[in-house]
């Protein structure tokens, strides 16, 4: 039995599709219930989209799928797939124990070691606070000085990890390429006085400083996604004016422009960390494919999953695909080997 918690316009309404499509017996659980464990005693999997900007997910979606990882339930995503989700720091570390090649990134928990460092390194650095996606809390440092106004914040009042007018900005130019509609403007708006419930759960960012190497001359990053031993990819193009790519809305599905060194990258990566899933963010660094972040979660901008993947030994399969249907069917053919006796 596979266990789903369901909710609107997530992963779920396409785990229900394929379970009821293909005759697999599955039930709706609620996760933030105290009862939770007991309601799950019939159950083989749990299926749950965590997300980063839910506060109750914040304050306990990843303690819940490792207590029941080690109860014996196959959860998605599993713990291996999920501790350094939305958390970059945390991901620098990951990467750079197996080798993988990260863009270079540094990390201070010391102001005068900070402080030190920039006096030393070459600009512009790419600062980031550990959460967010789509390229919040992201922004290019040009400077010195730049940098000693940011440590100076991160080492005293800190930096909220939601700024209201860049999100307002952003949902304005969406706006306008036609990808939003005018109440998530308002909504932005609103949000300059009001912030949401998970910027406030979350509070502010302090005590570190995070940068990576600006990497230049990118006009996209290619997102590479992994699900269960298959990939599939496009390349994202930068905002106008700007260097970040992630969540621009533009999207290249042209397969030919997607390097086989990143694929190989992928595959590689998240075989040996043993991920379930992983959305890898590259750009490339005199034409090497370097990581820049990854997360077990990912958008689907249209059209996708009508554009084909690779599997593992790098075979494209032209057409149609359905990564929802993947994560099921990994998930159950794993839990059939382990009641056979396999042991990974």
């Amino acid at each position: 039995m596979i266990a789903i918690q369901n909710e609107l316009g997530d992963y779920s309404q396409r785990w229900i599709s394929f379970c009821q499509k293909n005759g697999i017996a599955y039930k709706i659980v609620d996760c933030y219930s105290s009862q939770i464990v007991d309601d799950l005693k019939d159950c083989d999997v749990l299926m749950w989209q965590t997300h980063q900007n839910n506060t109750k997910d914040i304050l306990m979606s990843k303690q819940l799928l490792y207590a029941l990882g080690n109860s014996g339930i196959r959860t998605f995503p599993d713990f291996n797939s999920v501790w350094h989700f939305d958390d970059k720091v945390g991901q620098k570390y990951l990467l750079e124990a197996i080798g993988a090649p990260l863009v270079k990134s540094q990390v201070f928990y010391d102001k005068a070691a900070a402080m030190a460092w920039i006096r030393e390194t070459r600009f512009p650095k790419v600062f980031k606070l550990r959460g967010g996606a789509g390229s919040q809390n992201v922004r290019l440092v040009g400077s010195v000085r730049e940098a000693r106004a940011l440590i100076n914040k991160a080492f005293g009042n800190g930096i909220s990890a939601y700024n209201a007018f860049g999100s307002l900005k952003e949902r304005w130019r969406k706006y306008r390429m036609g990808k939003t509609n005018f109440e998530e403007v308002l909504s932005g708006v609103a949000r300059l006085v009001h912030p949401p419930a998970y910027a406030r759960v979350n509070g502010r960012d302090k005590g570190y400083v995070y940068f990576q190497d600006f990497i230049p001359d990118n006009l996209f990053d290619i997102r590479v996604t992994y699900v269960f031993n298959r990939c599939f990819a496009t390349r994202r193009q930068v905002r106008p004016g700007d260097f970040r790519a992630s969540g621009s809305g533009v999207t290249d599905y042209d397969k030919s422009r997607i390097p086989e060194t990143a694929l190989r990258i992928a595959f590689d990566v998240a075989q040996r960390l043993k991920l379930q899933t992983a959305a890898f963010d590259f750009v490339l660094n005199k034409g090497v494919p370097e990581i820049v972040e990854l997360s077990y979660a990912f958008g689907y901008p249209e059209r996708v999953f009508d554009q084909g993947y690779w599997d593992d030994q790098l075979q494209y399969h032209a057409g149609s695909f359905n990564p929802f249907g993947w994560m099921v069917e990994g998930l159950l053919a794993n839990e059939t080997l382990r009641k056979a006796g396999y042991h990974e």
